[in-house]
């Protein structure tokens, strides 16, 4: 299956994420909340705004690709959301707000490919059949 490599791939980036909120925890010494460490709280937001569209990206594009959606759509589609999270978090550390917009736009426009693929190769039949 097709998803699964970007199913790894998106946990990888979720362990380097919280591994980053993890090391600057230790190196700031703060166990809850930011601590009003600037870089903390980047790290915390970067971190979470991938938990927030990962796991249900990964769910869409492996339902995408069950319903029989073309190999082709399935990278198109995992390599637009692995980019578009890459690039979000890259303009978040740096403070580069078009490397945020283009990077949630990237997550934007994955996510509303899979919803239509997903409506597109629904086999409609079973979801309305009485049986």
């Amino acid at each position: 299956m097709v998803s699964a490599l970007y199913a790894v791939l998106g946990a990888l980036l979720l362990i380097k994420f919280s591994f980053d909120v993890v090391r600057m925890r230790l190196q700031y010494r703060v166990s809850y909340g930011d601590g009003g460490f600037s870089e903390l709280q980047s790290a915390i937001r970067i971190h979470g705004n991938a938990v927030e569209y990962i796991p249900v990206a990964l769910l869409l594009l492996l339902l995408m690709e069950m319903n029989g959606a073309e190999t082709w759509m399935v990278h198109i589609c995992g390599l637009m959301l692995i980019a578009g999270r890459l690039m979000h978090a890259y303009g978040f550390h740096h403070r580069l707000i078009a490397w945020r917009r283009s990077g949630m736009s990237a997550t934007w426009c994955s996510l509303l490919l899979m919803v239509l693929a997903n409506l597109w190769y629904m086999p409609w039949e079973l979801v309305f059949s009485l049986h």
